[in-house]
This record gives structure tokens, sequence and C-alpha cells, in this order.
């Protein structure tokens, strides 16, 4: 028979338990429904998905975290079980709304770690809401150059709304179903994301959904590739403790950009996963929560200075140059160099 002792130490393992499992929650903010994931007590953690992706992409990682970390992982506007509403989805509205969502929950001060778009949100809020960001982790991340896969491109076309109501046709999905068969079979980089990619278009059900996707999309890219950049405003980071993670064979935002953010981020450290493509947090989640704690670990939060600011504003951006340089392999190296 069990002793008074031994009840409290399993109800506080239960207590624990529960603590570290991620629950749903929702807030209304601006009329607006937010879903949002969360989990945990501690310092806090706020994790930012991808495009046409939701906050059940961090489940591999999320419990992990939560053992000293409350970590929230919110569904964008327009996202996952969000609202879809007809809004303002750039990656400034985007970057307020994260501020809002931390606002209602009594978090001034956290890590942001954002996954491709989230990365450009996560960076934006950064830039942003320097007195409320401690630290930067930057996954996939959107925004840095014009370059990305030709499959984004075409999304964003003109007239590309057109043919959005098929996606969800049985039709469509048998057919994307044989093409990421196929992609895996030839051994392409692109199919290494397959199915993280089906689920995107699986998340795609009704019109509110898809208009959501084409306007996010469209808000920081066109058929020319990517039209935002965070290279333009990078140097305001400078201090600020940044993490960059990247699979080495990511075909949606290809691996030099995260050697053009290393160089336009000094101090930031960058960690390549050499088997991973597009969602290196899915594919590997051990690696990543052990390397993403490695770095909270020994990084101090950032402390914002208005002054400091201030001047780093009044000086502007350093001459930059980007160049590109062949490899023995084929692959191009990008590098920036600053000047004055």
């Amino acid at each position: 028979m069990s002793t008074s002792t031994e009840k409290v130490a399993v109800s506080a393992l239960c207590t624990v338990e529960q603590q570290e499992r991620p629950e749903s929650n929702f807030f209304t903010i601006h009329g607006y429904r937010r879903a949002f994931l969360s989990a945990g007590k501690g310092p806090p953690l706020l994790l930012i998905h991808g495009i046409g992706d939701s906050s059940s992409t961090w489940l591999p990682v999320m419990e992990s975290f939560a053992r000293d970390h409350r970590v929230i992982a919110p569904d964008l506007l327009g996202h996952g079980l969000s609202d879809k509403p007809r809004a303002d989805y750039s990656i400034a509205a985007y970057a307020n709304g994260m501020r809002d969502l931390l606002s209602v929950l009594d978090i001034d001060r956290v890590t942001v770690v954002g996954h491709s778009l989230g990365g450009g949100v996560a960076a934006q809020f950064a830039y942003t809401f320097p007195e409320r960001c401690e630290r930067l982790v930057l996954v996939g991340t959107g925004g840095i150059a014009r370059s990305v896969s030709l499959l984004l491109r075409l999304a964003a076309a003109p007239n590309a709304d057109l043919f959005m109501p098929t996606f969800g046709s049985p039709v469509f999905k048998t057919g994307a179903r044989f093409a990421a068969a196929a992609l895996r079979l030839l051994g392409t980089d692109l199919g290494r994301d397959t199915e993280e990619i089906l689920k995107v278009f699986d998340a795609l059900p009704d019109a509110a959904s898809r208009r959501a996707i084409l306007r996010t999309l469209r808000s920081g890219v066109d058929w020319r590739g990517q039209v935002i950049t965070m290279l333009d405003r990078a140097y305001l980071a400078e201090g600020m403790p940044t993490l960059l993670l990247w699979g080495a064979h990511d075909a949606i935002i290809p691996v030099e950009h995260a050697f053009l953010a290393a160089e336009a981020l000094p101090g930031s450290k960058l960690e390549i996963f050499e088997d991973a493509g597009h969602f290196p947090h899915r594919s590997d989640p051990e690696r990543f929560v052990e390397v993403v704690r490695a770095f909270l670990k020994d990084s101090a939060p950032s402390q914002f200075e208005s002054d400091v600011w201030r001047d780093r504003l009044r000086r502007g951006q350093p001459v930059r140059t980007v160049q590109r340089t062949g490899n023995a392999d084929g692959t191009l190296t990008g590098s920036v160099k600053s000047g004055t």
C-alpha cells in the first residue's frame, strides 16, 4: 500500500507531465479568435510556424522544451484553428499579432523561434519590439534573399488563385501523392519534405483557408521570388543572441541563405543539419532540441538600451555587397561583406 509521501510524489509527477503536455487554447484579439498550444513553466519560448502550416509542426519538440520553459506555439491568423478573415497578412501584421498575444498572456519578454515564414515574423518581431525579444532562433527562414523554390513562385504568380479550388479535390490529392512518391524515389531534396508539404495542401479545405494562405504568400513572394529581405535591417539585431538552423537539403529556402544570414548577423551561430530538408525540427527533433537548449544555456538574454538603438538607426545600415562563388561540387556559397 502506498504511503502518503508516495502519493504526493505520484501526484506531483502527474502534474509535471500535464504541464509538459501541449494544450489547445483560444483568445479573441481585435475580434478574431487566435488559437495556440501552450505547455510547461519557466522562461517563455515562442514558436512560430511557417506558411500553410500550424502550431502542430512543433509537437515533436514541445514537450522536451516544456520541461523547463513556458512554451507558446500559436496558429498564425489565417492558419490552423485561428480565424481566417479578410485581413492584413503581412509579416509586420503577424509580428504585431505576436506582441498582442504575448501581452494578453502577460508575457513581457520572450525567446522567439521561427520556421520559414515564421522566421521572417520572428525577425520582424525582434526589430520592431527589441525590448520584448531576448533571443532569436531562425529555422530555414524566409525573407533573406530573393531566391525561393519554383513551387512558391508559381503559387504566388498572377491568377494562381484560379487553380487553388482544385487543391481540395480528390483528383489533385491523388496526383500530388503520386508526384510526391516519385520525388522520393528519385532522391530529390524536395522529396525529403513531401509529407510535410502534402499536409499544407490538406490544410486548405475551404475557400477562406486558401484565400488567407494566398494573401500571406503574396505579401512576401511574387513570381520572381521573395520581395522582402531582413538584410536591410539586420544591423539592428547587433547584440541579439541569434541561432540559425538550416537543413542542408532545403529545397524551399536554399541553404545558401543560411550563410548570407550568418554574414549579415555578426556573432550569430549557424548549425547545418546535414540530412534534413526544410523541416529540421521534424526530421531530427532530438538534435533540434539539443542544439536550441545549448544555445539558450550559453547565451544571456538581450538587454534593450534605447540610446544604443537610436544610435544604430542614426548610423544606418553598413554598406554590404553580396558575393556568390561556385564550389567544386557545383553548389553556390553566399557571403555578405560590410564596408563603409
